[in-house]
């Protein structure tokens, strides 16, 4: 395992002579057998090792065990160790963000500051130990989500600083190490639960497609991944080549009508490409936004759409015009700027993307995740539009039809006052459905005698850049 291990990182490039690596360490198996394969390459590799442990503040007990459990066994093999405790439930309050993604920021963070203690001497790799049915795992739920290249080849052996050293392990092989070599783990009850989609994929899904389609389905989905993620690489590459052509400095980029002529997959690389230069981050970026700049092709003159992070497409007589808006997010909050929602369809907006379906309700579980809402779709009489707050907005606040002013409910969730102007909502005329990461209106909750649920999922913008 160490040979195979070894021949990855050197394969992969991932780790150099004088590296420091910080492990990051749950005290899982999956953490626990990387941690003990770096330990023991660290001295034929010529790099250093330190284990990271992020406390999240969240499972009490087994939480603290497992603190004590990596701080022991670190110190057992004199490998330092770095310990970093976060209220993820309080943070997760306080910045508006989900316990998910508010555990993702503050692993970053832990990860930033113990490579601080490196800066300007070494370089600094950060290892996860992701394993090869983790890369399976993570295909099959963006497959199923929707996604294009990019989403399939998500999880590299090489991504920045991030190094994937376990990524050509199986789960099997690391049990076999961990026996062999008498490692210690512990487990997280949360693994076990059914509750979150990528449980269901490991226990059932991934499971299944080995049984009976091919025992050696996650391998051959790793290796169609490293080829994905080659291609991909190339077709950015590509796409950045052919944006260049129409650059135009400080005005952004005008797309001619030959542009047009070329493979569509260029085509949409390119303004990919064009449209992450512009915003500066590739994050809320969509498939959703390209397509609708493309369509801008066939439409007449004049005619634009709002992208993520203030930018502009327009049509106009020399082609497609991609720039960044003047205007600032707290402008579009004038009273003649709001953006009518497609039921069913997808809103594209400054504010982000906005999904929406009908269901019929049979008394199913309703979501309650921050950017996921369930609304009774009869009770909305008009069709809702996407705006931020104007005066005279309100919410019904409980379920005797009693309302509040929309900027007493801002209050009264501690929303600080430089960011109320930013908060997307979903309005009929004055009447706020839905505070964007935040509360619904209790006159449109899900009820035993709903009947038709409008389902509404917002991605990117707001609280979420």
């Amino acid at each position: 395992m160490e040979k195979k291990t070894a021949e990855f990182i050197r394969e992969q490039n991932m780790i150099e002579e004088g590296d420091v690596v910080l492990a990051g360490v749950s005290g899982g198996s999956d953490s626990m057998a990387m941690l003990g394969l770096l330990k023991s390459l660290s001295r034929q590799l010529g790099f250093s090792l330190c284990a990271v442990h992020v406390h999240h503040g969240i499972r009490g007990p087994e939480a603290d065990r497992d603190g004590n459990f990596v701080r022991e066994i670190c110190s057992q093999w004199g490998i330092p160790c770095r310990i970093f405790y976060y209220d993820v439930p309080k943070l997760s309050r306080e910045w508006k963000k989900g316990e998910e993604e508010t555990g993702r920021i503050v692993r970053q963070e832990a990860f930033k500051e113990a490579a601080r203690e490196y800066a300007g001497e070494r370089r600094v790799r950060v290892a996860l130990a992701h394993n090869r049915e983790d890369l399976a795992e993570t295909m099959i739920h963006n497959l199923c989500r929707g996604t294009g290249i990019r989403g399939l080849c998500t999880m590299r052996p090489v991504s920045g600083e991030i190094i994937r050293p376990v990524l050509c392990l199986g789960r099997d092989e690391i049990v076999h190490y961990l026996e062999e070599n008498h490692i210690p783990h512990i487990q997280d009850s949360t693994n076990d639960s059914d509750s979150y989609t990528r449980n269901r994929i490991r226990h059932h899904i991934l499971p299944l497609l080995e049984q009976e389609i091919n025992s050696r389905a996650a391998f051959h989905m790793a290796e169609t991944a490293l080829r994905l993620a080659q291609a991909e690489d190339y077709l950015c590459e590509q796409g950045k080549i052919l944006a260049e052509e129409f650059y135009q400095g400080e005005e952004g980029y005008l797309f001619p009508e030959e542009f047009g002529h070329k493979p569509q997959i260029l085509q949409k690389y390119a303004l990919q490409q064009a449209v992450e230069q512009l915003a500066g981050k590739r994050k809320d970026i969509t498939a959703v936004h390209i397509e609708n700049v493309l369509k801008l092709f066939s439409m007449p003159t004049s005619r634009k759409i709002s992208l993520p992070y203030h930018l502009l497409a327009r049509r106009d007589y020399a082609g497609v015009r991609l720039y960044r808006e003047e205007q600032s997010a707290k402008s579009c909050a004038s009273e003649d700027l709001k953006w009518e929602m497609a039921i069913p369809g997808v809103t594209v907006c400054p504010y982000g993307e906005f999904r929406t379906e009908i269901i019929s309700y049979n008394g199913q579980k309703i979501e309650e995740k921050k950017y996921t809402k369930w609304l009774d779709y009869d009770r909305i009489e008009k069709n809702p539009c996407i705006r931020t707050r104007r005066s005279g907005d309100y919410m019904v606040i409980n379920s005797s039809g009693d309302t509040k002013k929309l900027n007493r409910c801002m209050i009264d969730r501690k929303i600080p006052a430089d960011r109320r102007d930013q908060i997307p909502l979903v309005v009929c005329d004055r009447d706020v459905l839905w505070m964007v990461g935040d509360r619904i209106s209790e006159r449109y909750k899900i009820t035993p005698e709903t009947r038709r649920v409008l389902v509404l999922e917002y991605q990117g913008g707001y609280g979420n850049e």
